[in-house]
């Protein structure tokens, strides 16, 4: 069963306006007091929120993030009804394009009958 999303901060046990020093410290506490070999899944959720929180430009990206927050939407739009209206313009450029109603060279089908 999967637990609910926490920030990187809250599983750090931090602020937002914490130091690079103090997120450090926060982790390598964290570290001895929850070592991977005794407990691998509080590692991987400790060790990935700090690697979030180490480089300032991937901090940066995460401060963003969390500022961010998603709103659930109070009521669904529905999508605009497709037109169906018909022309007769529509019918007749139709109309063309399927049959020979462009064609304008008539002649060149018909052969000239001579009666004797």
């Amino acid at each position: 069963m999967s637990e609910a999303y926490s920030t990187p901060y809250t599983t750090l046990g931090l602020s937002t306006e914490a130091s690079a020093a103090e997120i450090k410290r926060a982790y390598f506490a964290l570290v001895r007091e929850y070592p991977p070999e005794r407990h691998p899944e509080q590692f991987k959720r400790i060790r990935a929120a700090y690697e979030q929180l180490r480089d300032p430009e991937q901090r940066l990206e995460t401060d963003m993030q969390l500022l961010q927050t998603w709103q659930p939407s109070s009521s669904r739009r529905r999508p605009p009804a497709p037109v169906l209206d018909v022309s007769q313009h529509d019918l007749l450029l139709a109309l063309e394009l399927l049959t020979d109603l462009h064609r304008t060279d008539w002649r060149e089908d018909y052969e000239v009958i001579k009666l004797s």
